[in-house]
């Protein structure tokens, strides 16, 4: 069994290369596509689904934010045109989101810049360069 100061170690390893990682892919696409990387995330979401639309519950199911952060990011991805949100037509307490078409052309320029930020800190090959 390891030590208890190697799993701290390595528990404060991944923190610091998450926080790395997240704060340039907040960074690279805010400047370049003026979106989060909470909002990428829930457009990448929606055009992997490729579905009319999406309950809101299903999307907070496969990422990192609570219900409540979801929430106002689609809000903030709504007001951008990006998204539109409807309610469930059988049921008043579902909410459904649906990617724009404004939404689905901002998610393919900004794929470029997610994918490059994560060649460069999780591509092997990179690492030894960044190193």
């Amino acid at each position: 069994m390891r030590s208890e100061s190697s799993l701290i170690e390595r528990w404060r390893g991944l923190l610091t290369s998450y926080n790395e990682i997240a704060c340039r892919l907040d960074r690279d696409l805010h400047e370049a596509h003026e979106l989060s990387m909470s909002e990428y995330e829930a457009l990448d979401r929606l055009v992997e689904r490729d579905c009319d639309s999406c309950r809101m519950q299903d999307l907070s199911a496969g990422m990192y934010l609570s219900q409540s952060a979801l929430s106002r990011t689609v809000a903030r991805l709504e007001r951008a045109g990006l998204v539109v949100r409807a309610l469930c037509e059988s049921d008043r307490r579902g909410v459904f989101v649906k990617i724009t078409d404004e939404g689905r052309r901002r998610h393919a320029e900004a794929r470029a810049t997610h994918l490059a930020v994560l060649a460069e800190f999780l591509d092997p090959a990179a690492e030894s360069v960044r190193a």
